[in-house]
Formats: C-alpha cells, structure tokens, sequence
C-alpha cells in the first residue's frame, strides 16, 4: 500500500459508499444528526488502524472525502459523532467501528464481544449506559471492491410470468451433500453453478430458481450460545454484499458466474430479500452500522419513546423507508444487485412492511412506487411476501400491479383439501382457478400474481406433510415451542418414518396428488427444493437454525429409485404444463366464456360428471371435484381436466360420452403412460387425482 496522505480532499457525496475512480477512493455515508464523521482505514489484515480521517464535507446530509491512491481492497469502516441520547433516538458512539451500509466487500467476521453493544452489558441503566470501549478488533469491516466482471453476450432468459416455474432453494442447502463437487465448493454458488445441480433443474422443467437470503448475514449471538446458527440468513449484515459463506474462494465472481451458466441453461435467478429490518435488532442489540450512523433516520422508532422501536417485523427493529435516503439505500442495493449480478427478480421478506405508512400498509407507498417507476427494476420479477407481525399485518391481494405474492390460502387449502377437511370444495376451487376474489378484484392484475405452492422453506416440507401430524421442533431448543402449529398435516396412520407398505403407498400418492393439484392450477407454481425427490426435516417445520442434515437436501437419497420415481413424475406433470398452452392462463377464467358451443374456458363437476349445484358446492362432505379448462392448444382447441378424489374410498368418474379422453398422468398410477380412457368413465383411486385431455376439433390457419 502507497503512503496515505494526511487528509482527505472533499470528494464527492454521490454514489454513496467507497467509490474507486482508478486514481483513489470516493468515501460518501449519509448521516442527517452525526456532527462528526471519521473514515478508518486498516492494514490488509484488518487487525491495526493505519490512519483516522476527518470527513472533511457535509453536503445534503452527506458526509464525504476523497483518499488519493487508494486502491480496491482497502480495508475500512467509520466513526460516528453525535449525542447519546436513547430516549431522543439518538445512539452515537465514537468507540464503535461502523460498517459502511454501501461496503461491497467485506473482511473477516463478528468477533461477539460486549465491546460490540453501544451501552455497558449489564449496567442497571441497560441501554441508557454508554460504553467506551472500542468495537475495531472485533469487528467486521468493508473492502473497497471493483466491479470488472466480464458479462459479455450473457442473456437474461426473460421468461414470460405465466411461463414461469420457480423452484425456491438455499444455496448452501442445495449442494452440501452433492458428491459430484469437490468437497470445498459444496455448498457454495460454485456447486449452484455446476453442471449436475443445473441439469437437476432442467430434467425436472424449473425455469427459475428463487434463493433464500444471499445478501451478507449476522450470525446471532444468542444461536451460537446454543451451538446453532442462523442458517436461513434473514438477518442482513451488508446489502450489497454476496454472504462470504457461499463462496468457496471468497471472491464474488463465483455467484456471477453461476448466474450466467444458469441464465445459459435458461434458467432465471431470483433473489429472496430482507429490506424490512436489519441485523442490529431492538434497543439491546450491537451497534454495527446503521444504528450508529444516525439511529433516527434509519429506523422506525416508537412516537411516545423514541427509545423504543416499532417492530413490525418480529425481529426488533424496523428500516424507515419512508425517509429517503433509507429508500435510496434499498433501491441502490436493488440495482447493483440487478446490474452488477444480473438477477432477474426479487422476492421480498415481509413486504408488507416496505408499504408501510404512517396510517398502516398503502399500496401506494413510496418504496412501491419507486419500484414501479423504475425503468431498470420495474421489469424484472417482483414477489412479495404478503404479510408481517404489525397491525394490519395481512395484505394478501391488496400489493399494486406489477408485484407477485406468496398465496398462503393456497397453501392452506390445498393441503386441508387433500387431508379430507370437509367442505373444501368451493375454497379449493377459487384458489386452483388463480383466486381472481383476491387479485382479480380491480382488473389491473392477472392470474401469474398468485404464487401457487404447497411447500415452502417456511414450513414442512411436502414429505413431512404426509408424514407429522404436529411439528416435532425439538433440536431447535425452544421446548418445540417455536414454529406455527397450524400445518394442516396428517401422518396417515404413524407419525414419521415407518416400513407399513399400505401406509407409505398412500403418503407417495397423496403427494403426488397435491403436485398434480399445483401443477394445474392457475397461477404460477413454485416448487420447495427437495420436494421433488422427498427431501425430510424430520418434521421440523422451522429449521431456521438447522445447518445440518435436517435442512440438506440428500443426493444419495434422491437417487434412489423410488426418489427418482418422484423426480420423474414432477417433470412429467411440468411437461403437460409447458405441452398445454390451457394451463397457462393470460387471463382470469370465470366459466363465463365458451370456447366452442356448449364447452366453458373452467367448469367444474364431480364425479357424477354434473356440473355442481348451490346445493353441491355446500355439502361438507364432497370430497371429489373435476376441474375442467379448455382453450386453443398448439394445434387444437384442447379441453382437460383434473380430476381429483379426496374420500377414502376409490370413485368412478363419469365422462362427456361424446369425447375421446386421454388419461395423461394418474398419481395412483405414476408408472402409466399416456392411455386412452376405455368406456364412458375413469376409476380413480383413493386421495388419488389424475389429468385427463380430450380435443375439440383443429384450429382454423390463418396464416397467408
């Protein structure tokens, strides 16, 4: 490293964060209440502070210098000046080494230590203290990075939304017992990127894969107490940097590189994001960034006592988006993220919160807004998670358009509907025809917006649906008590693993039901890793702090051939969905259109082969329901149906006389292929569902 000068020169206060210009280092960091702000640069090690510079001008509430001869990978952090003042929202501390909110880099890790709180551990003025100690030698710190990536004819596979089939995995989950990697990159984006993991993904008929947090993350004190970890990673560290633990080398291109073999396999990258909080926690958490830079600007904090934070999010604090430089701050991180990694869209972690208000959730929120308008972000994919812990709390359906969201009461009644609830049947059927009562209301959105699924990282998986009738969340260390209790589960007969054949049939068929079900609704399906081949959490529905066997998926496991069995069945049903342009509505379906004379684009019948009266749709205890769509195929007007049998004994389906049908897949039946239906009906077995296709005559060729 050159000698450092003496002081900064002023720089500039845009781009925010370490900006190199190939002559120096541009240092920007907002801060509207700070009086003082220092730059601390540290050797390569990060062990000794070299040099303490006086940010030496303050523009629109921008601290900025400019280091000549600094070069990426310099190491730093800062210091903040300000009053001390809890209960005025105020938490400067000088002693404490900041991370830069903008590092794009990143060295070394939290050291837990009490020298990391701004106030005395202990004392009996709690958080009212003030600690002098200095944080440096615990701390983690930023690294000056370059962006130089080399992207060339590297192309976003744009798949349209109702074409998309998103497949939601974590990185490390993954491929961490992936044998076909060497040991060092299992685990990592190197192990995403490989050929194997993508042709997994493409044999099943994925077109996007949605990661769990990937953004930097803390590990909590309090997990590591109990020898845990915090493995799903909603605990934001660093925005704009790639999580150190998903890079076997430590060098960021590893992710970049796996995005562009999977954008070359046609495969979208979606980013699972937490802007809502951060990792900081409540009034006792570590000072670590934010809530030293201005504690008051950043967060949202409670109006009666400003010593408190409104915690919507269930975590402790809340980010304050309604502050524009903390909107700035999201939206900046969103297009790096965008630009720099090339992710093709981004789910966010308690959306809700992003649209929040001073009045409660608006859908027109700033943060939405923002996103909407933007020319770059607006048209990639955007999903939100539809609900956090305040007042107010769920919004599904109510998200503006252009957003997707997490359909939970899909969720809920699929899976009651196939445990043989009564009285399912006309909840099951707004939510497989695209559930137009929720996003269909206004006429702005369209059917992609609900995100269908069974399974999702939040939760059990499909195999331990089938498997639990209750959580069993024992090695987490709460006494079981964390985690929902509402999981709409049923063990069929033994709770977890057993060797009773007729036991074990009926847990393979009912899955197989619940993805045929999904795979033919309306609305865009996604998929939790794993789910395709079997994967167990040993009825852990909350493995948030599993990083074992419990959250790994098994690739011996999944090679086995009953596993394979699964894997193929799921490609096959994706396969009809991709073959049948009827499957993919553009548009809500209503049962109000015919298609050709007599035939509607949905209709809905039981196995009487009836179309379904008042009186029908009200008996608790009809457990069978055909779902019918029909419309223009490839070649032909194409009517197919899903049938489905949620009773407990084997029903025959009786079919339109006049028709030929064609039996596509049957979950009882998984071997079969495609066959013609003898005779006017079908017999279906127990919680079995099977697809069914019949033609309605040629398309007329209209071109020249």
């Amino acid at each position: 490293m050159p000698s450092l000068p003496d002081r900064l020169e002023a720089g500039n206060p845009y781009p925010l964060g370490a900006t190199w210009n190939g002559l120096g280092v541009n240092f920007a960091v907002f801060s509207r209440h700070a009086t003082q702000m220092q730059l601390c640069v540290f050797d390569s090690s990060g062990r000794r502070e070299l040099h303490r510079y006086e940010m030496p001008e303050h523009t629109d509430e921008v601290w900025h210098g400019y280091l000549p001869d600094a070069m990426p990978g310099l190491v730093y952090g800062f210091r903040a000046y300000g009053p001390y003042e809890p209960q005025n929202g105020h938490r400067f501390n000088p002693h404490k080494l900041l991370l830069d909110p903008y590092a794009k880099g990143l060295l070394g890790t939290l050291r837990w230590t009490d020298a990391a709180y701004g106030y005395r551990v202990n004392s009996p003025r709690a958080d009212l203290s003030f600690d002098r100690r200095d944080s440096a030698p615990a701390m983690v710190k930023g690294v000056v990075a370059h962006d130089a990536f080399l992207w060339d004819d590297d192309r976003r596979p744009n798949t349209q939304w109702s074409d998309t089939v998103i497949y939601e995995a974590h990185v490390r989950g993954l491929t961490r017992l992936l044998q076909d990697v060497r040991p060092p990159e299992r685990g990592t984006f190197a192990a995403l990127g490989h050929p194997v993991t993508i042709e997994h993904l493409k044999r099943i008929g994925i077109t996007a894969i949605e990661l769990m947090p990937v953004q930097a993350f803390l590990q909590d004190r309090e997990l590591l107490q109990r020898n845990l970890v915090n493995y799903w990673g909603y605990n934001t560290l660093s925005f704009f940097t790639v999580e150190p633990g998903y890079l076997s080398a430590g060098d960021a291109d590893e992710a970049r590189i796996a995005i562009r073999r999977l954008h070359a396999a046609g495969i979208e990258v979606l980013l699972d994001v937490v802007y809502n909080h951060t990792c900081e926690a409540d009034r006792m958490g570590p000072t670590l960034c934010w809530r030293g830079l201005d504690n008051a600007s950043y967060y949202r904090l409670v109006d009666e006592e400003r010593r408190s934070y409104v915690n919507d999010t269930g975590t402790g604090n809340t980010l304050n988006l309604t502050n524009p430089r903390v909107l700035q701050m999201v939206m900046d991180s969103l297009r790096y993220w965008a630009r720099s990694f090339r992710i093709d869209g981004f789910r966010f972690d308690l959306g809700v919160t992003l649209g929040r208000e001073a009045h409660g959730f608006d859908p027109g929120a700033g943060f939405f807004d923002a996103l909407r308008q933007d020319p770059e972000l607006s048209q990639l994919k955007l999903i939100s998670e539809p609900w956090d812990m305040g007042p107010g709390g769920y919004q599904l359906g109510r998200h503006p358009p252009g957003f997707a969201e997490w359909n939970d009461r899909y969720r809920d009644t699929v899976r009651r509907y196939w445990r043989g609830d009564p009285g399912m049947r006309p909840e099951l059927a707004r939510r497989l025809s695209g559930s137009a009562d929720l996003f269909g209301r206004d006429g702005t959105r369209k059917p992609w917006a609900s995100i269908n699924f069974v399974a999702s990282h939040d939760g059990m998986t499909l195999e331990d649906i089938v498997s639990y009738t209750h959580k069993h969340n024992e090695e987490n260390g709460e006494n079981n008590a964390d985690g929902t209790n509402e999981n709409h589960s049923c063990n069929w007969g033994v709770d977890g693993p057993t060797s009773n054949p007729s036991i074990t049939a009926r847990r393979e068929r009912v899955k197989r039901s619940m993805l045929a079900t999904l795979l033919f609704s309306v609305g865009t399906p996604m998929v939790l890793g794993g789910d395709e081949c079997g994967r167990t959490q040993r009825g852990n529905n909350n493995p948030y702090c599993q990083d074992s066997e419990v959250s790994w998926l098994d690739w011996q496991e999944a090679r086995r051939p009953d596993r394979l069995a699964l894997t193929a069945f799921v490609g096959r049903l994706l396969r009809i969905r991709q073959d049948h342009p009827v499957l993919r509505a553009h548009d809500f379906p209503h049962g109000q259109i015919q298609t050709v004379p007599g035939i509607l684009d949905i209709d809905w019948t039981d196995e009487r082969g009836e179309r379904l009266t008042p009186e029908d749709w009200n008996n608790e205890e009809g457990r069978a329901l055909v779902m019918a769509v029909s419309g223009n195929g490839t070649l032909q007007r194409e009517l197919l149906a899903l049938l489905m049998n949620a009773s407990g004994t084997a029903l025959d389906f009786h079919l339109a006389a006049d028709c030929c049908w064609e039996v596509l897949i049957d979950s009882a039946h998984p071997e079969r292929m495609p066959h013609p239906v003898e005779g006017k009906s079908y017999r279906l077995k127990e919680h079995a569902a099977a697809i069914i296709i019949t033609t309605l005559g040629e398309l007329q060729d209209t071109r020249n």
